[in-house]
């Protein structure tokens, strides 16, 4: 089957919840994304103007020019391409870097990440005529060399390092934008209500200390609140955010009164005017102006946390125009008063009335704290993606929501953007060199975003490549113009962006490059099927009463970490059944298509496999019932097999089934009595050394029994005998195998392979253990350990 024909056919149940969205959905969903999205695009006015330097502004029409600037950028980045183009290359929902290279997957033969080849096969059953795609030039090249394949995962890998780079400078940023604001504001305070010139003096010295520990102190409250979610986060910044908009709107159309003469540059000639006497001077002023589009890119990252017309709605109707004055209004103050004051770059200082100074200067402290909410927001959701495809440690996930899948909250990640934001704040003490670096990141984000849309213009919507050639070449070209000019601005702060991209560009890679290696050294050491049947007699193997769920990262033969425990130890369950997870380029599966079971080897082998099947938003493999969907799915393929023999897909014999449980089914399950909630241990109940004494002790863990229905006339003698024998081997307890690998590196390797590996087994030790693992108590669990020299 098509992979995009079945990523449409595993997604209908998300598809029509989302088309079923309702206007009164769309006002709620667009009042909770003023919280969560739009208050990093909504805050920038306060460090736009602010990150340059007030030298480096020569005369009033030059503050014309950039404001020409700003007018177009929001127009042709934020609004044209993010909210009317990108926003329309979701991913069944989901937005960002990684569904991007997802959809390309999908729609070309360019996967690296840690696949089984046998498993696509598997899934691949036919369930109709495929979609017939438009041959592709494109298509041919990026497929036929594999440089073009390591190439964009790369991308991907880059442009997800951008926006979480970017997670911890806007929070530093933000809020030191604001602390600064509000201890100018208590220093002018002082001084109309203080007539000591020593005590004045005093104060000054402490007030101009204050907005470092203060961001400090707010930062903290900012990650703490994070476990709460994302819902009940929005309902709290929301209103925050409207009264921010309402006020810097109205101070702007203040300000455009005063000079109207600000409306003319809209006009793109000032631009070309500042093209043509540019220096190396005002061309580092474009690096500050591109902040001006923060929090484009993570509005796209936030896509599934909320929806596409509740994001376009509220950005069209609100956050654009609202912008479009606040700056218009900040362009005209500046170019009115420049030269009067050093600060008047400042937004504070475009407040017309003094007594107003104080309520903006308390606002600003708020609404920053709710600007940095965006960036935190969508790297949540990034380092998810990156997880669930193989490209970042195992840390805890919490979905903070049971109605919107894609609300995710990280701890661990949370608390270390915490510490990096505030070590980013102590150490630079100063808006200008972080907002450098945050440009950076900004910019660079948006340039991946911009190659990977166009090739997606080409491949998935299957556009001319001459439409992807011009969507490249315009956004292209307007982004590599702001990128030059924040590389200018590299010796003055730009280059932290650097540092943070090397750490999450080691570790994602790192991981990456681990990862591969033990799966690939797995699917080389795998042994066959006929190992496990013809050999067993030969090696004198014994069946002990149970089930032995084996956990493996291959779908296909037996795991080298099995064979290495039947050879040294030769016994084995009544019933095995080989468990792994297949992770998919789509955000979910639906749960009627959540397992494919087969067969492995012949029928009184009684040894199946189940292939778990997930997407990277998916959340499946911790939860408390998992086992008993499984010993339900492989009833019902029991029960299903002889009258679908024909129709199962090949190798293995596989069927899709799904997650329900209920009295149609071949198997109906009992609720079990508290008191049996207990795990089998692997003991010796005979101190004799006879493998065949070998068995396992009856300590069991049964949340649900299952009962075979009493009258089923279609139900044969021989599937009601291999059922029974199933719910028999249930009753005997449950032991879990699970393959402890470790990487050891070869004499003669190279020094960037041996940082990678040093750096992969540092964090497998130190990131989360196996979610599948966690709810297996350490008395049911074996865990077999395989040393792999690469």
């Amino acid at each position: 089957m098509d992979p995009a024909l079945r990523s449409e056919t595993i997604s209908n149940e998300f598809k029509e919840n989302r088309e079923k969205e309702t206007w009164r959905r769309t006002i709620l969903l667009s009042f909770q994304s003023l919280g969560i999205v739009y208050g990093r695009l909504s805050t920038a006015p306060l460090y736009v103007f602010g990150s340059i330097l007030p030298d480096d502004l020569k005369s009033d029409k030059e503050i014309h020019e950039l404001y020409s600037f700003i007018f177009w950028t929001l127009t042709l980045i934020s609004l044209l391409k993010y909210a009317f183009i990108v926003l329309s290359a979701d991913d069944d929902g989901e937005g960002g870097t990684f569904p991007l290279y997802s959809l390309l997957c999908r729609h070309a033969k360019l996967g690296l990440l840690p696949n089984d080849r046998s498993a696509s096969e598997i899934i691949q059953h036919d369930r109709g005529s495929p979609r017939i795609k438009v041959p592709s030039t494109t298509r041919k090249c990026i497929e036929k060399y594999k440089t073009g394949h390591y190439f964009l995962l790369f991308l991907a890998l880059f442009g997800c390092c951008m926006i979480i780079s970017d997670g911890v400078l806007t929070p530093s940023v933000s809020v030191l934008s604001a602390t600064s604001t509000f201890g100018r504001s208590m220093i002018k305070l002082s001084h109309r209500l203080i007539s000591s010139q020593k005590i004045r003096e005093h104060l000054d010295k402490v007030l101009t200390r204050l907005p470092v520990p203060m961001a400090c102190a707010i930062l903290v409250c900012l990650f703490t609140l994070q476990h709460y979610g994302t819902q009940k986060i929005s309902f709290v910044f929301a209103p925050i955010v409207i009264i921010w908009l309402t006020f810097i709107s109205g101070i702007g159309l203040y300000n455009i009164a005063q000079n109207h003469n600000i409306l003319y540059a809209i006009s793109p000639t000032y631009m070309l005017r500042f093209l043509k006497k540019v220096d190396i001077i005002s061309w580092k002023a474009l690096g500050s102006i591109i902040l001006c589009t923060a929090g484009s890119e993570v509005m796209f990252a936030n896509l599934g946390h909320f929806s596409k017309r509740s994001l376009k709605v509220t950005f069209v109707c609100l956050i654009y125009p609202a912008l479009i004055v606040c700056y218009a209004g900040q362009a005209a103050f500046i170019s009115r008063y420049l030269g009067t004051k050093d600060d008047n770059v400042n937004l504070s200082e475009s407040i017309p009335n003094k007594n107003l100074h104080h309520a903006f200067a308390v606002l600003s402290v708020f609404a920053s704290a709710v600007g940095s909410q965006a960036t935190i927001t969508a790297s949540f959701s990034i380092i998810n993606q990156c997880q669930a495809l193989g490209c970042f440690p195992r840390v805890k996930v919490v979905h903070t929501s049971d109605k919107i899948r894609g609300q995710v909250y990280v701890p661990d990640v949370n608390w270390l953007f915490m510490t990096l934001s505030i070590g980013i704040t102590v150490g630079f003490r100063d808006i200008a060199p972080i907002g450098k670096a945050t440009g950076l990141a900004i910019i660079s984000g948006m340039l991946v975003t911009t190659c990977l849309m166009s090739l997606v213009i080409a491949l998935s919507w299957e556009k001319s490549l001459f439409i992807a050639a011009c969507f490249m070449l315009f956004f292209g070209s307007l982004e590599a113009t702001y990128l030059s000019s924040c590389l200018l601005n590299f010796p003055r702060g730009a280059w932290f962006i650097t540092v943070l991209l090397l750490l999450f560009l080691t570790i994602m890679v790192s991981w990456y490059y681990g990862t591969v290696k033990k799966y690939q050294f797995d699917v080389e050491n795998k042994v066959s099927v006929e190992w496990l049947t013809d050999l067993s007699p030969g090696l004198g193997i014994s069946r002990v009463p149970g089930i032995g769920f084996i956990y493996t990262d291959i779908s296909s033969g037996i795991p080298a970490f099995f064979s290495h425990f039947i050879t040294n130890l030769p016994a084995f369950h009544q019933v095995l059944i080989f468990v792994s997870f297949k992770s998919l380029p789509v955000p979910y599966i639906s749960e009627d298509q959540r397992y494919l079971i087969g067969r492995v080897g012949p029928k009184e082998y009684k040894i199946y496999r189940c292939v778990v099947l997930h997407g990277y938003r998916d959340h499946t493999r911790d939860s408390d019932d998992f086992e008993d969907h499984i010993i339900s799915s492989i009833g019902e393929f029991i029960a299903r097999e002889e009258r679908d023999y024909e129709s199962l897909s090949s190798p293995e014999r596989m069927m899709v089934l799904g997650r329900s449980m209920g009295d149609g089914n071949a198997l109906i399950p009992l609720t079990a009595d508290s008191s049996d909630n207990s795990h089998p241990t692997l003991t010796q109940r005979s101190h004799s050394d006879d493998p065949a004494e070998l068995s396992f002790a009856a300590v069991r863990r049964k949340r649900v029994r299952f009962m075979l229905p009493k009258n089923s006339p279609e139900m044969s003698a021989s599937v009601r005998k291999e059922l029974q024998e199933l719910v028999d081997a249930r009753e005997s307890g449950t032991a879990y195998f699970l393959g402890q690998s470790h990487l050891s590196l070869r004499r003669g390797s190279n020094l960037l392979k041996k940082l990678l590996i040093m750096v992969y087994v540092f964090l497998d030790k130190n990131s989360r253990e196996p979610p599948v693992a966690l709810n297996i108590p350490h008395a049911a669990l074996l865990e077999v350990g395989m040393v792999y020299t690469i």
